[in-house]
């Protein structure tokens, strides 16, 4: 909404501009008219909306056409003033004012008008008649309204309409043409009865309509002021309830009313409310609040956060069945302007067998952008409306700054639920079929993936002692000498070569002398395809005695060539290495460590996914 408001005065000379400006301000008709009042300015406190207004006078008497010119290209709204008893003022509304009103003003930028009728005290009939062909024929005038400087009559309601003009514009909303809404406000509360409707079930309840009525207005409706909306909605439309709540249809029709009543405020204060601008577009401020994000911390949504997406995710999982139908997913995403989840997300978190994306991989990718790109991820956010339903200050309380890595490294220990390991190998050691090996595809499955649908990230959760932890595999492109900071900033190495190839592990040695032989980011080296012979690998040593010399673990074996869904051993230990940074080789070797880090691993996910399941039965 506006900081301000200004309003221009325009009209022939002896109309009473001047006067209707002082009896505004004294509440008294002044008995000395100057030429041209001075500008005023009302403070926020005295009037109706809360907002600053400055009235501007127009005399052609003491200014230019330049002056007044500038002065239309100034104001928020503009009042023609003409005297009720002068029918040359009236026409010259059509045929001066209007046009040159237009002329004026770019063809972008529109200027709500309000027709004054001023001296109504010295006719006794209204003007209206003559006026209302002039109203329809100009979709730009608000209203009409007419007074008298001198009895005082609708004097603060004038100004008062004018401010509202601006305010709480009618044009966006309405075509009077057509006496309905336009498409982009039909759009944007489509958006918000679908936030609004908790249970997905395509009808406002009583308890949906008093959360929409709080959430807007700070107070909840009656029992029978609700019973009333509906009644209103039940005589005037079929369709427009449904087992006793509100249908869309419903919605629609009750705002179409509040504008045609001259209510439009109402429904400005529903949009303003839900994040729209005066363009009926989603402000920026609402989409990406002010977010500190201090070097070396990363981002992930908290608790709240997870407990919202859960609600979302149930909402929408109409059969039950902890995944998400292609069907399922687009309506999840209809309050999104675009869909923000192409093909290349199933291949980046776990599917069920139909290639849908189940709850535990929902969640992963929700994780994952949040990781990457928070101002995406509080995009997203704004557009299901977090901020409203789950009664936060902003999408930014969803957020979680995590503490700085090297304090992490000084305390030698972390809070931080998301650990990322970028993962290095030349062009066919394996890296793909070791991230898609992760999110439980052997061989055969990741055949079935198209190259245009392929994902350079694979995302799921580990278990570490019993903690549930997300572990984010990155395939880095094995372009040597062009490696980025994105590429090198990472809680874990992996390294990649392939066994049967003799000149694989090469580009792995020359990667880690290079770039993270001095650095203090463990790495672990992965040898992969196992199932296939060993060849010797073409190097001044072997991948064991490298390791053993630069006091890394020994070389992983590692084959997704397997009939059931590959071992997630591996990924347990890379989390609890991203975890323990500070644990020495020694302890990385004992097989006791890795054992007390992955005990429980396959008893909590089991339990994880239980658990979701006895949650959605109470719901």
């Amino acid at each position: 909404m506006r900081k301000d408001v200004r309003i221009l005065l325009v009209g022939e000379p002896k109309v009473g501009k001047t006067s209707l400006i002082m009896s505004l301000v004294s509440e008294e008709f002044p008995t000395v008219v100057p030429y041209r009042a001075e500008e005023i300015t009302i403070p926020a406190d005295v009037t109706p909306e809360r907002v600053p207004t400055h009235i501007v006078d127009y005399s052609e008497a003491e200014q230019t056409d330049e002056q007044l010119f500038q002065e239309i290209s100034k104001a928020n709204v503009i009042c023609i003033v003409y005297a009720v008893n002068n029918k040359t003022s009236i026409e010259k509304v059509t045929s001066h004012w209007i046009p040159l009103i237009t002329e004026n003003r770019d063809k972008d930028s529109r200027v709500p008008l309000i027709l004054v009728g001023n001296k109504s005290d010295l006719v006794e009939h209204s003007s209206m008649e003559t006026i209302l062909p002039i109203m329809n024929q100009h979709s730009e005038i608000e209203t009409c309204v007419e007074c008298s400087a001198k009895n005082l009559k609708n004097i603060s309601e004038l100004f008062y309409y004018a401010q509202k003009a601006v305010l709480h514009p009618t044009g966006p909303l309405y075509c009077p043409e057509r006496k309905d809404m336009k498409p982009l406000c039909v759009k944007a509360l489509t958006r918000i009865f679908k936030v609004s409707d908790l249970d997905n079930d395509g009808i406002l309840n009583d308890h949906e309509l008093n959360f929409f009525q709080r959430t807007c207005f700070n107070t909840p409706l009656e029992s029978q002021a609700l019973e009333d909306v509906k009644n209103v909605v039940r005589k005037n439309l079929s369709d427009g309830v449904c087992d006793n709540g509100l249908t869309l249809k419903g919605f629609l029709f009750l705002h179409t009313l509040f504008i045609q009543r001259g209510r439009h405020e109402t429904t400005w204060t529903v949009l303003r409310r839900f994040g729209y601008d005066d363009d009926l577009e989603l402000n920026q401020d609402y989409l990406f609040p002010p977010l500190k994000l201090p070097p070396d911390c990363t981002t992930e949504l908290n608790h709240n956060a997870y407990l919202f997406l859960q609600s979302i995710f149930d909402k929408h999982d109409k059969d039950r069945d902890c995944a998400l139908s292609p069907e399922e997913t687009r309506d999840l995403f209809d309050v999104f302007p675009y869909m923000p989840w192409g093909p290349d997300v199933n291949n980046t978190v776990c599917t069920n067998d139909q290639g849908w994306i189940t709850y535990q991989g929902y969640l992963s990718q929700w994780t994952l952008t949040t990781y990457l790109d928070v101002q995406r991820c509080l995009e997203y956010l704004g557009y299901l409306g977090y901020s409203l339903v789950a009664e936060q200050e902003s999408h930014a309380s969803g957020i979680t700054v995590t503490r700085a890595k090297k304090i992490d490294l000084q305390k030698k220990q972390t809070q931080r639920s998301v650990f990322r390991c970028n993962v290095f190998g030349d062009i066919g050691s394996g890296k793909s079929g070791f991230l898609q090996a992760f999110l439980g595809r052997n061989h055969t499955r990741q055949r079935t993936i198209r190259e245009e649908h392929r994902s350079y990230y694979a995302i799921s959760t580990t278990y570490v002692y019993g903690q549930e932890k997300y572990l984010l595999l990155h395939e880095v492109f094995p372009d040597f000498d062009y490696l980025s900071d994105a590429d090198l900033a990472c809680d874990i190495v992996c390294l990649v070569y392939d066994v049967s190839n003799p000149y694989s592990f090469e580009y792995c040695a020359k990667v880690f002398k290079q770039y993270f032989m001095d650095s203090k980011v463990p790495c672990m080296m992965i040898a992969a395809k196992s199932d296939l012979p060993e060849i010797k690998q073409m190097y001044g040593c072997s991948p064991l005695e490298f390791c053993r010399r630069h006091k890394m673990p020994p070389p992983q074996s590692f084959t997704c060539n397997t009939a059931a869904a590959p071992s997630r051993d591996i990924y347990t230990k890379l989390t609890t290495m991203a975890m323990y940074p500070h644990v020495s080789q020694a302890d990385l070797k004992s097989s006791t460590f890795w054992l007390r880090a992955s005990v429980g691993a396959s008893v909590f996910a089991v339990l994880g996914f239980a658990m979701y399941r006895v949650l959605l039965k109470p719901r």
